[in-house]
C-alpha cells in the first residue's frame, strides 16, 4: 500500500473543456472546479472549446493549445485537467505543447479517492480502480506514468515497475480482485446474517457533499468525518438507531456519487453500493441549497436502478433545509421530508417515516397478561422487548415491542 500526502502548497491549476454538446460543459465544469479544490489545487483559469468532436491526437484544437499554452505562462499554471477521459497518446501529446503536467477528469478522481480512503477494502478498491485505469493507457504515456509522488493525479501504489510492465500490472489487478473478493464474501455473510437475525437496515445514499456523513453523526454520533469537500468520506459506516416505536434500524453510510462517475470507480466500489441493495429502506438524500438539485437526485436513481434497488421502499430526505434556495417551492409527502442534519430540524419526521417504510417485523403494544400466562412474557422479552412492567391484581400490565410472530397471540391480551 501507499500512503496518501496532501501538497502543502495549492498547484495552480487551469481547467481544460471541450463541449460537444454531450453534457452541460458549464455546469460540469464547475464541478470539475470543485473536484480539483478537493485535491489541493488552485483554479487560477478555465477554458472551454465549442466543437462537433474531440480531437483524436490532443482533444482539443491545436490553436486553442497555443492559447492555453501562453495563459499557463501569464498565470504561472503548473497542471492542467481536462474534464474528459484522455488516451495516453492524447496525455503525451497536450504535454508536449503545453510543457506542463496534464491529468483528465478520472485521474484527478482516482486520486482523490486514493486521498480519503481509509479502510483496507477502501484502498484495495481504489487501487483497483486506478490500475485497470492505467493498464490501456501505458503505451502512449510513455514515461509519465512513472512519476509518482509529483502532485495531484499522481498519487498510487508507489512501484515505479508497476507502472511500466503490463503484465506485473495484470498480476496485481488479479491479486486485488481477488482479495476484494474475499472481503465480498465477508460483508455478503454480514448481510445474511443480519438478515437471519431480523435487522433492519436503511442505507444513506446521495451525491457527493449532500449531507450523508453529517446525517449519520447527528442521528448516532458515529464521528464520521465530515467536511464540505466532494467525497470527504468514502468508506462504509454502520450505526444502529432507535425508532419511535421501539424498534432498532441499522444506518448504513454510502460513498457518494457524482456525474460521469469513472465506470472503474462504479465497478471498484460495487459491493459498497451493494449495501443499498440489500436494505429495507433507502434514505436518498439531497442538498436544497443546491440549484443542481433534481439533476443529482437523478444521478443517484439511475445508479440505484443499475444495482436493483427498484422496489425497496425510498425516503427523499432533502437537506440542508435552513440553506435552501426556494423552500416554499418543495413540498413535504409520505415519502418526502425536509431536515437540517447541521441542526438536527425535521428528525422527528424522518424516523417516523423510517418506522412506517420499514416492514412490520414488531408492533408495540400495551397487553395485560394474566399470572397463569407469564411464560408469554418470556417468550415476548426474548424476540423483542419489554419497556415497562407493572403488577395488577389482574396480571402484569406490560408495554412491549411485539415480534410480528407473536402479534396474533398478544392480540386476546390488550
Amino acid at each position: 500500500m501507499y500512503e496518501n500526502k496532501t501538497e502543502e502548497l495549492p498547484v495552480k491549476t487551469v481547467l481544460a473543456c471541450v463541449d460537444t454538446g454531450e453534457f452541460d460543459a458549464e455546469v460540469s465544469i464547475d464541478e470539475l472546479a470543485e473536484l480539483a479544490a478537493t485535491a489541493n489545487a488552485e483554479v487560477v483559469g478555465t477554458v472551454i472549446q465549442r466543437r462537433p468532436t474531440y480531437d483524436s491526437a490532443t482533444c482539443m484544437g491545436a490553436g486553442r493549445l497555443e492559447e492555453l499554452k501562453e495563459q499557463l505562462e501569464a498565470l504561472e499554471a503548473e497542471l492542467v485537467i481536462f474534464d474528459h477521459e484522455l488516451t495516453g497518446v492524447q496525455v503525451r501529446n497536450i504535454e508536449k505543447i503545453l510543457d506542463v503536467r496534464v491529468i483528465d477528469r478520472t485521474t484527478l478522481i482516482l486520486d482523490i479517492f486514493a486521498q480519503r480512503a481509509r479502510t483496507k477494502e477502501g484502498k484495495l478498491q481504489v487501487e483497483l480502480a486506478q490500475q485497470k485505469y492505467r493498464l490501456p493507457r501505458l503505451t502512449g504515456m510513455g514515461t509519465a506514468l512513472s512519476r509518482l509522488g509529483g502532485g495531484i493525479g499522481t498519487r498510487g501504489p508507489g512501484e515505479t515497475k508497476l507502472e511500466s510492465d503490463k503484465r506485473h500490472i495484470r498480476r496485481r489487478i488479479t491479486y486485488l480482485e481477488n482479495e476484494l473478493e474475499e472481503l465480498k464474501k465477508h460483508r455478503d455473510f454480514s448481510r445474511s446474517r443480519r438478515k437471519k437475525d431480523g435487522i433492519l437496515c436503511a442505507a444513506i445514499v446521495g451525491y457527493t457533499n449532500v449531507g450523508k456523513s453529517t446525517l449519520l453523526n447527528a442521528l448516532t454520533d458515529a464521528g464520521v468525518l465530515a467536511e464540505n469537500k466532494l467525497f470527504a468520506t468514502l468508506d462504509i459506516t454502520s450505526r444502529a438507531i432507535e425508532l419511535p416505536d421501539g424498534r432498532s434500524v441499522m444506518l448504513i453510510d454510502t460513498v457518494g456519487l457524482i456525474r460521469r462517475l469513472p465506470h472503474d470507480l462504479v465497478e471498484a466500489f460495487k459491493s459498497t453500493l451493494e449495501e443499498a441493495a440489500a436494505a429495507d429502506v433507502i434514505l436518498n438524500v439531497q442538498d436544497l441549497s443546491s440549484p443542481e438539485r433534481v439533476q443529482q437526485a437523478e444521478v443517484t436513481a439511475k445508479l440505484l436502478d443499475e444495482l436493483g434497488c427498484g422496489d425497496i421502499p425510498k425516503i427523499n430526505v432533502l437537506n440542508k433545509s435552513d440553506a435552501a434556495l426556494e423552500p416554499d417551492t418543495v413540498f413535504e409527502d409520505d415519502s418526502t421530508v425536509m431536515i437540517s442534519a447541521l441542526h438536527h430540524g425535521g428528525f422527528d419526521k424522518l424516523l417516523e417515516m423510517i418506522a412506517r417504510k420499514l416492514p412490520e417485523t414488531a408492533r408495540r403494544m400495551k397487553l395485560l397478561v394474566p399470572y397463569d400466562k407469564t411464560a408469554f412474557i418470556g417468550r415476548i422479552r426474548q424476540e423483542g422487548k419489554i419497556f415497562s412492567e407493572e403488577y395488577t391484581g389482574e396480571g402484569t400490565l406490560i408495554d412491549a415491542l411485539v415480534d410480528i410472530k407473536l402479534v396474533d397471540e398478544a392480540k386476546k391480551y390488550s
